[in-house]
């Protein structure tokens, strides 16, 4: 075969033809047809078939998350040693975390009062039911320490998993060189994961046409439409933050084009939408910060930090929304110092959903700390698969925002690799480049 006949069917040409978001809106489209078909037809296999597809493509992105999580956080704190002021930076990380989070609890909050979501819903407390594993800050707080260190891989508790490997990444710190042995160790194993974490991403189409597939076959258009209001709040919020809030920051605080950040973050975005996994994405999350200019050392601490801890949709957002929803249902009087409350939690608990699939433990700890009934979390249960997808994306594209503005903030921001992202589709694939996005295989 000739040279040229083999770039005629490289992946680059093949990418260009029908690239990653195509195919992943190809996916959407397909889940949903073969979803009505499987619900109106009763058929039985093509249901299972598609709950197959969308668990094993959830399995897989969860198999890495343990070590993935453990390994990034370790390398992500002991590569501040390269940044200059990486206290300061920290510490404004960690602020823009807090600041976006009450601007998007405070709009979750503003959109529930004006739309009312519980209110000529049809459903009544009975149709509620507790949930298997309540939160409460009690249990927050004393589950952040294992018990063992095997434990919190087996049952994917990431909270535990970020607490020791904050401990692991602060004491390589106070060794210095005499660590130096475990940080290459750390710092292979990480891209070992992140390797083959992409395989799994490249399969996001196929999964994306079980998951939805499987969520469309199993509620139905008719139950959806008892949660209309209540689901449509949610997608309006998070439009609100994410076509709203997170531009007018960009244009504000960073000075920059927000048009150039959503091109460039918009794989990580998608990919969130569909994997519904902030910590899944996290690898396609920190190579688009990085291409946006923002530096690789600072990257690698702040976008691991933000999958476990930044969650503007699923910790701010949905929890101000659900506590309504479920208030009304339930015929709670909630007062100002509970909307309070409700944004105090969203900012403090934010860690309670640990960059996975739902949030019910975030729901729990905000329904506790109000007193609402936990039964509750059962109403929602039905319509968190079609919820999560816009939760999850927003959680994942401030990940990238806060990095952006804090580096813009700090001086240390190249503009001109932000600029580029205009002229750099990132779906494209370079075979010698390590930052390219996934397309399919």
């Amino acid at each position: 075969m000739s040279a040229n006949s083999k770039s005629a069917i490289s992946p680059r040409s093949i990418s260009a033809k029908f690239p990653f978001w195509a195919q992943i809106v190809t996916g959407l489209v397909l889940g949903a047809l073969l979803g009505w078909i499987a619900r109106s037809q009763d058929i039985g296999w093509l249901y299972t078939a598609l709950d197959k597809v969308g668990h094993l493509f959830v399995q897989l992105l969860k198999l890495a998350v343990g070590p993935l999580v453990f390994f990034a956080i370790l390398v992500s704190i002991t590569n501040l040693r390269k940044v200059n002021n990486a206290a300061r930076l920290a510490s404004r990380t960690l602020l823009w975390f807090m600041i976006t989070s009450l601007i998007a609890v405070a709009i979750g909050l503003t959109i529930g009062l004006i739309t009312n979501p519980g209110a000529g819903t049809g459903l009544t407390p009975k149709d509620g039911k507790l949930p298997e594993h309540a939160g409460s800050w009690l249990d927050f707080l004393t589950g952040i320490i294992p018990t063992d260190v095997v434990t919190p891989f087996t049952e994917l508790n990431v909270l535990q998993i970020v607490f020791m490997a904050a401990v692991a990444g602060i004491a390589a710190l106070q060794l210095g060189d005499k660590a130096k042995p475990i940080l290459t160790l750390s710092e292979s194993v990480l891209e070992l994961l992140q390797k083959a974490l992409w395989w799994v991403i490249r399969l996001a189409p196929v999964g994306t046409v079980g998951l939805i597939g499987y969520a469309i076959a199993d509620y139905g258009w008719d139950l959806i439409g008892k949660y209309a209001t209540f689901t449509a709040d949610v997608y309006i919020g998070c439009a609100l933050v994410l076509f709203g809030v997170y531009p007018l920051l960009l244009a504000t605080v960073a000075k920059v084009n927000p048009l150039h950040f959503f091109k460039g973050a918009w794989p990580a975005i998608q990919l969130a939408f569909v994997s519904r996994s902030s910590v899944g994405t996290m690898p396609v999350t920190q190579k688009v910060t990085e291409r946006l200019g923002v530096p690789k050392e600072y990257t690698s601490f702040a976008v691991p930090f933000g999958a476990t801890t930044k969650m503007d949709g699923c910790a701010a957002i949905y929890p101000a929304l659900a506590a309504i929803f479920i208030a009304q249902i339930f015929d709670v009087q909630l007062s100002i110092g509970d909307y309070i409350l409700i944004a105090f939690v969203s900012v403090i608990g934010s860690a309670a959903t640990a960059g996975l699939t739902g949030a019910t433990v975030m729901l729990t700890l905000t329904l506790s700390t109000l007193g609402l009934p936990l039964e509750g979390v059962g109403l929602l249960m039905a319509i968190d698969p079609i919820i999560d997808m816009v939760r999850t994306a927003t959680n994942v594209a401030g990940q990238a925002l806060v990095p952006v503005l804090v580096a813009a903030r700090e001086k240390i921001l190249d503009l001109d690799a932000y600029n580029a992202a205009k002229a750099s589709p990132v779906d494209a694939v370079d075979a010698d480049e390590k930052v390219a996005v996934p397309v399919a295989a």
